[in-house]
């Protein structure tokens, strides 16, 4: 169930299926839409669209992808920005939930979406994100599905905390690396994954958080869970993602990252990004990953 944003060409992306921001009519248009019409082949495509136009605002279909590396193409027609109407959250709201629910109904587990409705519709891009973010999240909660956001232009976060925060860092870097030092525990480990994974186990059943509760948290779908608790070695992401979702403190993931033969590096960008939110005891894995994305680091939860 891991959301990754993603600046990618969404004809391109080997997914089950990809969302076209359509217009009403189904008919091939500019920006996102043409550039779908474009790669999947235009003739085959109308035909499709032609068959089952025209849709309402928020409303999706699905037709074949054609010559696209995606299966099926979801098509949701988006609202025109209105200033003031209340009905611009609600029906970009119905877009990217009708596409998921549809695309769920298919066996679909892959999905691709644009920033719906922010080109020529109008839509400010800051707010049209956090609609896109907050209902796909809220969708994920009990749904096992991977869902990328094709973003060419990055949001603007708030980030002058951590501005502040990465200059202290830059003035740390000519003091040494500091190790979390090895408990009797850790001792007993003969340094191995498996200390960690029989933790994070315990952990999840003292929160009595279920496996898809976990999962969510950790911006992880439940193939790559089993994998990791069947593994001898988990990687530095698995414990990183697991112990944010778990909101442990930052001397119990140093601990096990110690253990791993990692640990989060002071004079690395990432790291710091990882460390800032930890710190301040912000565990919103998607709030994390927005941090990163801004900064053209990998996600938590990008394989």
């Amino acid at each position: 169930m891991p959301f990754l944003l993603i600046n990618e060409d969404i004809t391109r992306l080997d997914v089950d299926v990809i969302v076209n921001a359509a217009n009403t009519s189904l008919l091939a248009g500019g920006g996102v839409c043409g550039a779908i019409f474009a790669a999947a082949g235009y003739q085959k495509l109308e035909e499709a669209c032609e068959k089952l136009s025209p849709i309402s605002t928020g409303e999706a279909v699905i037709t074949p992808g054609f010559n696209l590396k995606a299966r099926y193409i979801i098509h949701t027609a988006g609202p025109i920005y209105q200033e003031h109407s209340l009905q611009n959250r609600p029906l970009l709201q119905a877009c990217y939930q009708n596409s998921l629910s549809l695309a769920y109904k298919k066996g679909l587990i892959s999905i691709a979406f644009p920033l719906i409705s922010s080109g020529i519709y109008g839509y400010p891009k800051k707010e049209a994100y956090e609609i896109a973010k907050d209902t796909i999240t809220t969708f994920l909660k009990d749904h096992d599905m991977r869902v990328y956001l094709t973003l060419l232009d990055k949001i603007d976060i708030p980030h002058d905390e951590f501005d502040r925060y990465l200059k202290l860092q830059q003035i740390s870097k000519v003091h040494p690396m500091r190790h979390f030092p090895m408990t009797k525990n850790n001792q007993k480990s003969n340094i191995t994954g498996k200390p960690f994974l029989e933790q994070i186990k315990h952990y999840i059943e003292e929160s009595k958080l279920t496996e898809s509760q976990f999962c969510y948290l950790a911006n992880m779908d439940h193939s790559s869970f089993h994998k990791m608790i069947s593994s001898d070695q988990p990687t530095k992401d698995q414990i990183l993602s697991s112990c944010i979702a778990l909101s442990l403190p930052l001397e119990e993931i140093e601990s096990f990252l110690y253990i791993n033969h990692d640990t989060l590096a002071k004079d690395n960008l990432r790291d710091c990004i990882i460390r800032y939110f930890i710190l301040q005891q912000q565990y919103d894995i998607f709030n994390i990953n927005d941090m990163l994305f801004y900064y053209d680091q990998k996600l938590l939860g990008e394989e």
